[in-house]
């Protein structure tokens, strides 16, 4: 078998389809597999780990959900942020794990942030993703469609501006208008559940300890974001912020060397990087007495 050019022996390699509650359950726990591995849901992971336990101690690494915060500092170049937020969020229709879902704009800059991240959502193009002018495709299928209009719909129920977008783009398919939010508080829905989808929730701080504190208050620690051209600011920041990647004047830069994954309920364990193969290794020592005679 073939897989991205490598060309493996007989066996080695098995693909299984299937649903989670009976391939999915049998592969975590037949007794010959010794490790899992699991990219998705925290509710789905919660039940692999009970089923690897229940099955032998199995070793589990999980690569889960995230409210990722990017921070937008005064100091930082707009244009750049404005870019750095706008991949962040709406990259792959906001169908990413690390998405900055969260966008923290320092209070004097606020104004002049949300003016330029509205003119850039209304350059996208809503094509057939084989189109080479799309920038945005649709949803994956009509229940994360359903769940994105939903946490619209929530979103304005519990006060937050609706800026733009927020229906169905088009009369077929499952395509989400670029949508944005601004005067969004914490505790509200959108800004502490995971969307999933190309809804963008501005909020206002004023000291950057604000920020850094707020930016921590989720269960979630996939990723951050920080826009600054001060760089002793930006590792500061990067410090002080629980999550796994942290992303300077940057986002959604992935190398197969930087190992990847989250805190708290957005996984254990790393994937990529030689971090990675720990999570497939099994430590053996052995102690042997040498004093025998011959």
């Amino acid at each position: 078998m073939a897989l991205f050019g490598v060309r493996f022996p007989p066996g080695v390699i098995n693909i299984l389809s299937g649903y989670g509650p009976t391939t999915g359950d049998m592969i975590v726990r037949h007794e010959m597999i010794d490790k899992v591995a699991f990219t998705g849901s925290g509710v789905t992971a919660e039940k692999i780990l009970v089923a690897a336990a229940q099955s032998g101690m199995k070793k589990v690494n999980t690569e889960l959900g995230g409210k990722s915060p990017l921070i937008v500092c005064k100091d930082a170049d707009l244009d750049q942020a404005v870019e750095v937020a706008h991949l962040g969020l709406f990259f792959n229709s906001g169908q990413v794990c690390i998405a900055s879902s969260r966008i923290f704009v320092e209070e004097c800059i606020y104004d002049e942030f949300v003016e330029r991240a509205l003119k850039r959502s209304k350059e996208a193009k809503l094509l057939d993703p084989k189109d080479p002018e799309c920038t945005q495709g649709p949803q994956v299928d009509v229940k994360q469609f359903d769940r994105i209009i939903n946490y619209i719909h929530t979103g304005k129920k519990e006060g937050a501006t609706l800026l733009c977008g927020g229906n169905q783009y088009g009369s077929e398919g499952y395509w989400v208008e670029p949508t944005i939010f601004t005067d969004v508080k914490d505790d509200m829905r959108i800004a502490k559940e995971e969307i999933f989808g190309p809804v963008m929730c501005i909020l206002k701080f004023k000291t950057l300890d604000e920020a850094i504190t707020r930016a921590n208050t989720t269960s979630y620690g996939l990723g951050a974001g920080i826009c600054t051209r001060d760089i002793g600011k930006a590792i500061t920041l990067a410090h002080k912020i629980r999550a796994g990647t942290i992303y300077i004047n940057c986002y959604d830069v992935f190398t197969p060397e930087a190992p990847f994954g989250g805190y708290k309920q957005s996984g254990q364990g790393r994937e990529v990087g030689e971090d990675a193969l720990d999570c497939y290794l099994e430590k053996k020592t052995v102690i042997c007495d040498l004093s025998f005679k011959e």
